[in-house]
């Protein structure tokens, strides 16, 4: 079965139909905390992103981390990432960057960490995946995922209104037991599996929704607000990402 829920094609109309993409990348960007602890705990000194372009964390583990960064995806406008560079006081250049199939590449050197952001939740078969994550990982090394959570609020507003992306995300993959049992057949340590954030809902569509619709995710975004204000728990109706760490 074909496990690529996307396409070259898929990204490329994706990343082009995107506006603002470049910003100044603040300290506390999404995940930032984890990742710096890990970074300091692990001793980690570069650093590999999959599925990364525009390089935002990337960027973001260069500029506030320090780390030798590389930047791995299938589609990779370089324009783009130097401008990101630059907006967040670095140089043009400053990242490595490859531009290639990560099932098919080879890779050179072995890294420290290895990072994906909202990548493995577009393959069907998530063991599979990941052990393309630890092609890219030396022994000893940290390997940091993060997907969104489909399986709450924010799944439901998802499927209901855009439901052309739902799709493309494989929605079994987004289980707390199964990432962490994939990662311990795989051999991994000290893993941990866990949602984050207290409360946020999206669509990736919203520019092309009528008012009602935009009523209605505005709604629901202010009533979760303020639900998870009140009990801050970061849980699998509310939270809007999982997380996945482990030690190979």
């Amino acid at each position: 079965m074909e496990q690529n829920l996307t396409d070259r094609n898929f990204w490329k109309a994706f990343w082009e139909s995107k506006k603002d993409l470049i910003f100044p990348i603040k300290q506390d960007y999404y995940f930032g905390s984890i990742m710096a602890k890990l970074i300091a705990d692990k001793g980690v000194k570069n650093a590999v992103e999959l599925g990364g372009f525009p390089g935002y964390y990337a960027t973001y583990l260069k500029k506030y981390q320090k780390l030798d960064t590389t930047l791995f995806d299938y589609y990779i406008d370089v324009a783009i990432i130097n401008q990101l560079l630059v907006a967040n006081g670095l140089k043009a250049g400053d990242i490595h960057v490859i531009e290639s199939d990560l099932f098919s590449y080879e890779p050179e050197k072995l890294f420290d960490m290895v990072l994906s952001f909202g990548l493995i939740e577009h393959f069907s078969d998530t063991k599979d995946i990941l052990k393309h994550h630890l092609r890219f990982l030396k022994p000893g090394g940290v390997l940091f995922v993060t997907l969104p959570n489909f399986k709450g609020v924010n799944g439901w507003i998802q499927r209901k209104f855009d439901r052309a992306n739902y799709d493309k995300h494989y929605i079994q993959s987004m289980d707390l037991q199964l990432l962490a049992n994939t990662c311990k057949e795989l051999g991994l340590t000290e893993v941990e599996s866990f949602y984050h954030g207290k409360f946020s809902v999206w669509l990736e569509n919203r520019a092309e929704q009528g008012g009602l619709v935009k009523g209605i995710v505005k709604t629901i975004w202010l009533a979760g607000k303020i639900i998870t204000k009140i009990l801050p728990i970061e849980t699998k109706v509310f939270s809007p990402y999982i997380v996945l760490k482990a030690i190979k």
